[in-house]
């Protein structure tokens, strides 16, 4: 593949040609999960986009040239709290949320990272770290706490694009008596009894959230790397703190040259956030939707754009899988797809235009022979499509159906009396119903077919 990866950096706010530091050793972060309660359709767009990418930069420098790194916190104030309303440990919990979680990858067809590693197996990396940003005077102990002096930073606010006053005016600190200024943030607090804790040399505690991936991305990927990535809601405090906190521990001058951050989901125009009360979780959509559903409508609206939420948009999504299935042919060999359908994904990710890539390999599949088949199914499986066999995809669809064989058969059978009546109208409205209810029925060769729409 010659052709080059455009990336939009939200540092600088603009698109940007990739160039990896190293082409034969790629690192990308993102930011995984806080496990404290089920994933939602928010929390999926940033696991295929960066699923996406991850595949996007394979094809482009080598299986073996990729480090994905997407982490789980699984110690936090939000867990502590869930915990706590939930009334089971934290473990428990933890170990719960996580298991949910890996379940909705394996539903979205999200190929696993090639490393995934949890806080609280990291905590020795983030109390050294810590160590060394006091030594530089970047930190500051009171009362147990242990502080980031944000206004030693110069370039505090440049992924934000904003000064410090305006970050902080338009923000929610985290107010307390024991900072220096209101704007430093938490790298270490001390625990209640019924917390989680960890011996340091500020006594029993554990760490804040942003120190969190800051030690993790080090220990994977070194202290400056390609790409960092997670939804826009992150940009500040998160990223901003990350930054500040790494740069100044490594004692460099960049953490990560790229930085990719996806929209957010609205529904009716407003974001989709628990506090709004429009949350609708992955798994609600189990029992209705194949996975690939889901996962078509999320890469439908480009990433740096929003994506508003709605049925009609799941129901857009299932059709045209089902369409597309009808191309469906099982692939043994490797099938190379062409740059001019892949070049919509090296620029910038541009999922709406590989899609419409997709209808035009269709186009050309549904009346070709069987290696416009394969270019067609081998192209949808590229991004995590047409990932099922055309049986499988079929019985998931009856599994959903409100109707049994033997009552589509009945209702065939009515339908046929009604026509052989001439009372059409009765037909017509047996087969409405029945289309209703995700049966087409079509009249060939003197019979009447039946198939899962």
């Amino acid at each position: 593949m010659n052709q080059d990866i455009f990336l939009t950096n939200t540092l600088g706010n603009k698109k940007e040609k990739f160039t990896p530091i190293d082409p034969t050793n790629v690192g990308m972060y993102v930011c995984g999960p806080t496990v404290y309660d089920d994933p939602h359709v928010g929390n999926a767009r940033p696991l295929i986009l960066f699923d996406i990418l991850f595949k996007v930069l394979k094809c482009k420098y080598g299986n073996e040239s990729v480090t994905y790194v997407r982490n789980i916190t699984d110690i936090d104030d939000k867990i502590i709290k869930s915990s706590a309303e939930k009334k089971i440990s934290i473990t428990k919990l933890t170990s719960d949320v996580t298991k949910k979680f890996h379940d909705d990858c394996n539903y979205l067809n999200c190929e696993p990272p090639t490393y995934e590693p949890k806080a609280t197996d990291n905590i020795e990396l983030m109390i050294n770290m810590i160590n060394e940003l006091i030594k530089s005077e970047f930190a500051y102990e009171e009362g147990k706490h242990i502080y980031f002096k944000v206004r030693k930073y110069n370039d505090y606010g440049k992924l934000s694009n904003k000064n410090i006053d305006d970050l902080i005016a338009g923000s929610r600190i985290e107010l307390s008596d024991k900072k220096q200024n209101q704007e430093d943030f938490v790298l270490w607090k001390p625990s209640k009894d019924s917390e989680p804790s960890w011996e340091s040399p500020w006594g029993k505690g554990r760490p804040g959230w942003h120190l969190e991936c800051s030690a993790m991305s080090k220990k994977y990927l070194g202290d400056t790397f390609d790409i960092h990535g997670g939804g826009r809601d992150l940009i500040f405090p998160h990223h901003e703190n990350e930054i500040a906190q790494s740069v100044c521990a490594n004692k460099t001058t960049k953490f990560a040259n790229y930085w990719v951050h996806n929209n957010f989901i609205t529904m009716s125009k407003e974001k989709m956030a628990k506090s709004q009360g429009n949350i609708l979780k992955i798994n609600d959509f189990k029992k209705k939707y194949n996975g690939q559903v889901l996962r078509l409508a999320l890469i439908s609206a480009h990433y740096t754009q929003p994506l508003d939420w709605n049925e009609e948009l799941m129901a857009e999504c299932e059709k045209t899988l089902n369409k597309w299935y009808n191309c469906y042919v099982s692939v043994n060999k490797k099938v190379l797809i062409k740059d001019d359908d892949l070049k919509p994904l090296y620029d910038d990710l541009n999922t709406p235009g590989y899609i419409a890539s997709l209808h035009r390999l269709y186009d050309k599949a549904k009346d070709g022979n069987r290696e416009e088949k394969e270019l067609f199914t081998t192209a949808c499986k590229f991004i995590g499509l047409l990932n099922q066999s055309k049986e499988e995809w079929n019985s998931f669809k009856r599994q959903n159906l409100k109707l049994s064989e033997k009552d589509i058969l009945n209702k065939i059978d009515e339908r046929n009396k009604a026509r052989d009546k001439k009372n059409y109208k009765l037909a017509d409205k047996i087969r409405d119903e029945l289309l209703g209810k995700g049966v087409l029925i079509e009249d060939k060769d003197g019979k009447t077919i039946w198939k899962i729409k």
